[in-house]
């Protein structure tokens, strides 16, 4: 799946808001369009991407400059948008696939950032041209890193404290909450949970929660309380397609066989946090 160990890639990874402002070659570009066209998720939902170009082969007549992302985002003429259909709103498809996409085009040395509230919707709207019942949630440039960050990008990212990341034993459970899994514990499992750890998420909230049941692992949601709801749709999910992208790579690359599933009735119940998927191993 990847010629680069996903470890590698996934640690790698950063949300990049200054570009250098190269231009991508044609040959890139349908590189991209290659890798899109070739994208799955294991939640079975249809997921459309569209590659918005600055060379008018995409959107004729296209400004990039027009494009707005009040001012985040310095020097990339080239994004990619995600939709799905808002009657199947499963945005864990979404956050799966399009985290899938940014760690190959990370492995490919291009740059890229997940902006889900910092941009212009409807520029960005009509640009990808949206149809009626679709959902579009998120949107991200894509480019060659610039060698130096912009004074937004360098405070976005001291603000949203985006090296830290949550320790195990606030994210990672044994039997039920109350018990945090220990990373022995977690045996084969241990890389494929410390690089669910590493996972990007809106305003580094970082939000899921798995606990070891038996050999099951389930993920749960802890939602940050009104967060994100002025946007229309839940962020958070589609941080937990993330994070089960990070864990499902990271197993495949490890050997281990599994599923995810939905249970109708998952064994831990806990009422501040959303039950989401189970990865059932061995099937």
């Amino acid at each position: 799946m990847f010629d680069t160990p996903i470890e590698e890639i996934i640690r790698k990874r950063y949300s990049v808001r200054t570009y250098s402002g190269e231009a991508l070659s044609q040959d890139l570009i349908e590189w991209v369009r290659e890798e899109i066209s070739n994208l799955s998720n294991p939640f079975g939902v249809k997921v459309n991407f569209r590659l918005l170009t600055s060379d008018g082969t995409t959107v004729p007549d296209l400004d990039p400059a027009k494009l707005g992302t009040y001012g985040i985002i310095k020097g990339a003429w080239n994004h990619i948008g995600a939709t799905i259909n808002e009657k199947v709103p499963a945005l864990e498809a979404l956050g799966y696939e399009f985290e899938k996409l940014i760690l190959r085009l990370t492995a490919h040395g291009l740059g890229t950032c997940w902006l889900g509230g910092t941009f212009n919707r409807s520029q960005f709207t009509q640009a990808m041209g949206v149809k009626e019942g679709e959902l579009f949630p998120i949107v991200s440039p894509i480019g060659y890193p610039s060698k130096k960050r912009s004074l937004p990008d360098s405070f976005i990212r001291f603000v949203a404290k985006g090296d830290k990341r949550k320790p195990w034993d606030q994210l990672f459970f044994s039997g039920d909450p109350d018990h945090p899994l220990s990373e022995s514990d977690a045996g084969g499992y241990k890389i494929p949970l410390e690089m669910v750890r590493l996972g990007p998420s809106a305003s580094n909230k970082q939000p899921w929660r798995i606990i070891k049941h038996q050999d099951a692992y389930h993920f749960y949601k802890a939602r940050t309380p009104g967060y994100g709801q002025a946007l229309g749709y839940d962020i958070q999910s589609i941080d937990m397609g993330i994070a089960m992208c990070h864990f499902h790579l990271t197993a495949i690359e490890k050997g281990l066989s599994g599923r995810f599933e939905q249970l109708a009735d998952p064994p831990i119940q806990r009422i501040e946090w959303e039950y989401h998927y189970t990865w059932i191993p061995g099937v």
